[in-house]
């Protein structure tokens, strides 16, 4: 499988939906419930579509089993690296570690090899990522959100690989897709609402409309990667989704007024390089 030009435009502007649904997180009243309204409106918006595609093949239905309950991680730990430090410290550490992990595990998971402009490509990428994240880095300051942004990134790679497993196996991109979003958007939202019922019920009356629009942007952004897995190598595909994070430390810096703006853009510079080595 090769990177097409078509696949990368249509991963670039995936990173950029996946940007902004984090920056509208991190930027609200309360992290874990906005969180909470982004899961039930990614499961909204797919829901009216599960019966206009083909489901899943069976096989693949374990994947789906095991990425829901992975991602139960992943929102806990991505609402406490938000609590904890700026999106783009927290962001560019979780979006740059995991393709990494993905890049040395997908030989031995999907038998897939990695070749060595990928591997270059992977490595500015990823590099370029963590200098964003590590600009104006404190340790005293940062260590609870760094914690939770590696915590993040090994999360992140164990989906990746398992949700590229089960859709190329699903038969059904769409469908995979489609289900994954639909099962997700049950546990995390009813474990927030035991714990904090009536505040939760009010808060999704209040901004359902703002959880809709995350939940759509978070959709297509995760679907459109997963569809570029059944086209493209994974790890080539993992590094490349990376590139939001050009768009979270523009979105850090200049609206959400985070610092180190020049910092941040070198290392955007390396991601942009690290996109034209894949595609060399």
């Amino acid at each position: 499988m090769e990177l097409t030009f078509g696949v990368t435009l249509a991963v670039l502007g995936a990173a950029l939906a996946h940007a902004a649904w984090n920056a509208m997180v991190k930027s609200s009243r309360d992290v874990l419930l906005d969180m909470t309204i982004v899961i039930l409106g990614a499961g909204a918006a797919a829901a009216p579509w599960l019966f206009l595609v083909e489901p899943p093949a069976p096989a693949s239905w374990p994947y789906l089993a095991a990425t829901v309950a992975i991602h139960v991680g992943y929102y806990v730990a991505l609402v406490g690296a938000y609590r904890a430090g700026d999106l783009s410290h927290g962001y560019p550490i979780m979006r740059g570690v995991a393709p990494l992990i993905v890049a040395l595990c997908a030989l031995a998971w999907l038998g897939e090899a990695t070749k060595p402009a990928i591997w270059t490509g992977v490595l500015l990428i990823c590099g370029g990522v963590l200098s964003v994240g590590l600009a104006g880095f404190h340790w005293r300051e940062s260590r609870v959100s760094t914690g939770w942004a590696l915590l993040n990134a090994v999360i992140i790679a164990a989906y990746t690989l398992v949700d590229a497993a089960g859709v190329r196996i699903s038969g059904s991109p769409e469908g995979y897709v489609l289900w994954m979003f639909v099962l997700d958007g049950l546990p995390f939202p009813l474990i927030v609402l035991a714990l904090r019922g009536r505040q939760f019920i009010e808060y999704g009356r209040r901004y359902w409309l703002r959880g809709l629009t995350g939940g759509v942007l978070s959709a297509a952004a995760y679907g459109v990667a997963l569809w570029a897995m059944t086209r493209a190598p994974v790890a080539a595909i993992a590094a490349l989704r990376e590139t939001s994070v050009i768009f979270a430390a523009l979105i850090g810096a200049y609206i959400l007024k985070e610092g180190h703006p020049k910092r941040r853009l070198a290392g955007a510079a390396a991601v942009v390089a690290g996109v034209i080595a894949l595609k060399i």
